[in-house]
């Protein structure tokens, strides 16, 4: 898998305009299962075709069962400056209902092992919501939170996703479907919570202190191009093109011994274009650069704009503000919901 990633890199080191990196985001899987050494390799392999910035962010995403004080200690040697954690919660009844491999006390353990090791720009995932948690219980896993000096949180409402152990517990009754006021209560409870504690909210799900937003997933919501190496990633050429890799172990392994990309790619239409623009921005604190978008659409396109916004600005849902389109906070639990009223379709 290794050297079939080596050779993608090779293989689309020209498809990047800008060669000097920002940022690099080892995730989307469980990078962590990797050794420090594999990981180090695979950094070297990138400074070969690229540059990094003075000030680049590279992440991990990590199991909290896979920090262990040794591979800390490696991991520390290396120029990984960033962990995601996912943490999920610090109570074992909602660890056990997702499913998770790690218990509370290591979730608290492997945060406390990374700031040991020198790690302080640590991000944690925690879910909202779950049938197993109330709002006291939610109070409990934030205020664990601020005491631990997590500096970034990504929170998200639990979902049941098809064809899982948790859709087949909720249809045979043996645990609570997640119930959307209680989901809205807590997320609100939330926002207010951190920014209390010196938390900015940025984007719906993500809150950070000055100085710790997350520059590679910013980079997503701002439309910058980005490169996905490996089974199932997805890149972006910063316009009107976006690929996607198999997803399949074996045949990535299988083209990339031959050479060969392992992916497909569409041409982004306007009106996709103009969706993704109006799904990204109206999540984030940033909102939708109105320049920016009468400047890339066409007439047909910005009409339609104008007159889906038109009630809503009314209301008060959506506002302008410094020539951007946005979503008041107090109604960002909702944010999906708006921004989907104004595609097209």
């Amino acid at each position: 898998m290794i050297r079939a990633m080596k050779t993608e890199i090779m293989l689309r080191k020209d498809e990047l305009q800008d060669k000097n990196l920002k940022s690099l985001y080892f995730g989307g899987g469980t990078p962590s299962i990797l050794s420090a050494d594999e990981i180090g390799a695979l950094i070297d392999e990138v400074l070969r075709y690229f540059s990094f910035d003075k000030d680049i962010e590279i992440t991990l995403e990590a199991n909290p069962d896979d920090l262990d004080k040794n591979f800390l200690k490696q991991l520390s040697k290396l120029p990984v400056n960033r962990l995601s954690i996912g943490t999920q919660s610090f109570f074992d009844e909602d660890l056990k209902l997702m499913n998770r491999a790690h218990n509370a006390s290591e979730a608290e353990g492997s945060i406390k092992r990374a700031q040991d090791f020198g790690f302080e720009n640590l991000s944690i995932d925690l879910i909202y919501g779950s049938p197993t948690s109330n709002l006291e219980i939610w109070k409990e896993n934030l205020s664990k939170t601020i005491a631990l000096e997590v500096p970034h949180i990504s929170s998200y409402a639990l979902t049941v996703e098809p064809k899982t152990a948790l859709e087949n517990w909720i249809s045979k009754g043996k645990v609570a479907s997640p119930k959307e006021e209680e989901q809205n209560r807590e997320f609100y409870y939330l926002s207010d919570f951190l920014k209390d504690n010196g938390f900015e909210h940025y984007e719906v799900s993500n809150f950070a202190k000055p100085g710790f937003y997350s520059r590679h997933n910013s980079s997503y919501w701002k439309y910058k191009e980005y490169l996905g190496i490996g089974p199932s990633a997805h890149s972006y050429n910063g316009y009107d093109v976006r690929s996607w890799n198999v997803a399949s172990n074996q045949q990535y392994i299988k083209k990339l011994s031959i050479k060969n990309l392992a992916k497909e790619e569409e041409l982004l239409s306007q009106e996709d274009q103009f969706n993704e623009m109006i799904m990204i921005g109206l999540r984030t604190i940033w909102g939708v650069d109105l320049e920016h978008l009468n400047n890339k659409f066409e007439d047909k396109i910005l009409e339609h704009f104008q007159n889906e916004i038109k009630t809503k600005l009314g209301e008060g849902i959506l506002i302008t503000k410094n020539n951007h389109l946005k979503i008041p906070e107090k109604h960002w639990f909702m944010a999906d919901g708006i921004a989907s009223d104004l595609f097209i379709v």
